[in-house]
Order: C-alpha cells, then structure tokens, then sequence
C-alpha cells in the first residue's frame, strides 16, 4: 500500500496533508508524483473524483520555491467559476504552511478587482480560459514568466468552445514550459490539441474512457414526459432520511428553472438552482447553502458538472438523460467521491431510450431498471418542448405531399415570367461604353482619341 511518506515531500506539505486527513495517495496521484516532478509533459486520465487537483499541485509545490517576482510562474486553466474558486481553496488548504500567493480570474466578476490583486504579485493563477485572455490583452497578466501550464477538464473546455482562446494562450506563452493536462475522457480533439502543442508527452490512464465508478449503486426509472419525471422526483424527495443530499442534473438552463418552479411550493426552503445565467454570487450561495446542509436539494445543469466538489452527496438524480454519454460519467462522479458510497437514478422517457443505451454501451454495464412507482400519477401536461407541431409552427399552405394541383392552379403566363434587364437605354449605353478591362487599356483609349 503507498503512503505520502515515499514521495518525500517537505515538512510544509506532510503538515497540510495531516491537516487535511489524507490517509494515502489515491491511484492517480501515486502514478503522476514522479513524472510531473521530472518535468516531462504529462497527460493525465482518471475517473472525476480520484483527485486529480491534488496530484497535479502536490509535486508542482513540492518544487516551488519562495520569490518575490510578481509575475505568476504556474497557470491552471479550468473551464467553470465555481472550479476556479474551489481550485483557489484547495490550493491554499494544500499551500497553508507555504509563503504561496494564489490568484483566481473568472468571467462573471469585476475585471478591475482581479487586475490589482494580480499587480500585487502571485505564484499562481487559476482562470478560465475567456477571462486569462482579457487580462493578458489588456496587459495587467503578463505569461513570460510561466514555467507550468495545467490544464483541468480540458474535454469540456472544447466543449464550451474554448479552443480558440486555448491556443490563443498557447501561442503567448513561453515555449520552455512543462505541459500537464488532466481530464476525465479522452476525445479526438484532445488528441489534435496535444499533438499541436505538447512535445512527448507521457499518458498516465488510471482508468478508461467511461469506466463506471465501482462504488456507485447505478438505477433507472422509464417516464412518460417532464411533468411525470416532476411528480416522480418529489415521490422520491418526500423520503428526506434517505435523499439527504441530492444534486439533480437537467439538460437546459430551462428545465432548470421550470423544474424548480414546479418544486419551489413543496420543496423552497431546502432547494436551489444554479446555471449560467445565474449571477457569480447567486451560484456561489447555492453551492455553499448546499454543502453546508442548509439546502438538501440542488437542482443544476451540465456546465456546472464539473465545477462541482461536494462531500457526501447521497443521490444524483439525472433528471434528463444527457445525449453525449460521457456526461453522464461526469454527472455521476459527482456522488461515491474519496471512495465512499454513491447511488445515481436515471429518468428517460421513450426519446430518451437511445441516449440511456449509448450509455450502457459506453460503460458495458446494463443499469438496473426499477419498476414505475404506483403511487406517482402520470402527467398528461407536455411540455412546450413535447407537444406536437401546431399554430404558427406549422404551416398548413405549405404543399408536403405534393398534391397534384387543380385546374385553378397555374404556371405563371409569359407576362410575368419576364425579367428586368434594366430598360433599354441602359442596355445601350452598356455595349457601347464597355469598361475597360485594366487601367492600361483605358489610357491607351483616350491615347488614341487625342490624336
């Protein structure tokens, strides 16, 4: 069994460590220690919840050492706020016996509060790849002095579309630098973006693509339409012994907030919703109400998969199925963290069903299908989004299946079937004054006209 005790790391950090409970390395951790320490490019691949924040800042603070430059030396880019944020902590909670000043940028906040605490000088810089490049433009972050570039989540950086401020920020940085990128799945376009800008790298996989989490109790519902899945997830938030700690995943910012309506009468004292149309401060109360207890459930959509680092989450309900089934991994990691026991639900509808077997193909396990609460009533309400095609959406002149027309329907006459050419002056003057074909042919002409 390893130990922190092989790595042999600092006083400062084993202090921390000991603060922080940790018992020993998980996996991830124990693989990368040494070769993010040789500084080789490193690419990490591990199931969300093994710690992968920890084993990319454990060797880069062993190695930094105390200065007074004020230009940062390391940058971690995540793709959410609430990742910064929880970065920045953890970072700190790592560093607490360490002289390490630790910045977080993100869109969302006041850009002229984040320039002055970066003037005052930092180590490290935690951002979202938009607001970096907004500071590095307006020149308050200057990237000559980095020596590490991390990037966290990059999978769902290329999903939001960060892939052109990621290589803007590549192209500003210096060219000696270590390379670490971590991430929960491995995609085509990941493989594009190492092979444009890492230099041999070494792949460090703990576990593949789509492993399924061995400590999470997986289960599905089959539910006819949204507002049947809205009485089937009170049923379930009834039993608050049970669902003592809930996170919901819907697919839109949307269903977000049209679920937490419906709920909001039975269940406001103990619920919340975050999106990215929410404000920075409005996210960051729900998250802190929900980790503290104060709100048992809390309703979010996929942006916020990742950005979330919550203890001892009882449930995650997947409220829609999500269409890409790496999401779901993500979702689902959310619960059975530091490897304690989780349990997830599905709810998918019949239109759902194809996205739910692209998941089980994914993970090659079959999710158990518990049978339909008889106590739960089957909405006949659709939706928006469910109903059949009507009123102005449809098009009822529009001729579909191609009728044949009636003796009233006719081509149009040769009258009309004419078209404008412009009058026949203009015609006139056009092939008579023909423009020349370059400026050459013109002087030639009015050459010859003076003669």
């Amino acid at each position: 069994m390893s130990t922190f005790e092989q790595f042999g790391l600092s006083k400062q950090l084993n202090f921390a460590i000991k603060d922080l409970g940790f018992k020993q390395p998980t996996p991830i951790q124990s693989e990368t220690f040494n070769v993010i320490l040789s500084g080789k490019d490193v690419v990490g691949i591990a199931q969300t919840g093994t710690g992968k924040t920890f084993a990319f800042m454990l060797p880069i603070l062993q190695e930094l050492k105390f200065s007074k430059q004020m230009n940062p030396r390391i940058l971690v880019l995540v793709p959410t706020r609430e990742l910064v944020i929880q970065v920045v902590e953890n970072i700190n909670s790592y560093a607490s016996y360490m002289n390490v000043r630790v910045v977080g940028v993100y869109g969302g906040a006041n850009i002229n509060t984040q320039k002055q605490a970066i003037l005052q000088g930092c180590d490290i810089v935690v951002a979202t790849p938009g607001r970096l490049y907004d500071l590095t433009l307006s020149r308050a972050l200057k990237l000559k002095g980095i020596k590490k570039l991390v990037i966290d989540e990059v999978d769902v950086m290329l999903d939001l579309g960060f892939r052109f401020q990621l290589t803007n920020i590549f192209e500003l940085l210096p060219e000696r630098r270590q390379n670490i990128m971590f991430s929960a799945t491995m995609t085509d376009e990941i493989d594009i973006l190492i092979d444009d800008f890492f230099f041999q790298p070494e792949k460090v996989a703990i576990a593949l693509s789509g492993t399924p989490l061995d400590n999470i109790a997986q289960t599905c519902y089959q539910v006819k339409n949204f507002y049947t899945k809205v009485n089937l997830l009170g049923h379930l938030l009834r039993d608050k012994e049970e669902f003592n700690k809930v996170l919901v995943f819907v697919a839109n910012k949307k269903s977000a907030d049209r679920l937490f309506k419906v709920l909001e009468e039975e269940f406001s004292d103990e619920m919340g919703v975050i999106h990215s149309n929410k404000s920075q401060n409005y996210r960051n109360r729900s998250i802190e109400q929900f980790d503290n207890g104060k709100n048992r459930v809390l309703v979010s959509t996929d942006v916020m998969s990742r950005g979330l680092d919550l203890d001892k989450i009882s449930h995650v309900i997947n409220f829609d199925t999500p269409n890409f089934p790496e999401n779901y991994m993500h979702r689902i990691g959310r619960t059975g963290r530091a490897e304690e026991e989780g349990k997830t639900i599905l709810f998918f509808t019949k239109e759902e069903r194809a996205f739910k077997e692209g998941i089980e193909k994914l993970m090659d396990l079959k999710i158990k299908q518990l049978p339909f609460p008889t106590a739960v009533e089957k909405s006949a309400e659709l939706t928006p989004e469910e109903r059949p095609e009507e009123g102005e959406t449809k098009n009822y002149n529009r001729n579909n299946k191609k009728e044949e027309r009636g003796a009233s329907f006719h081509e149009k006459s040769a009258k009309n079937s004419k078209v404008n050419l412009g009058g026949s002056y203009k015609r006139e003057i056009k092939t008579k004054f023909k423009k020349p074909k370059t400026r050459g042919d013109k002087n030639v002409n009015r050459g010859k006209k003076r003669r």
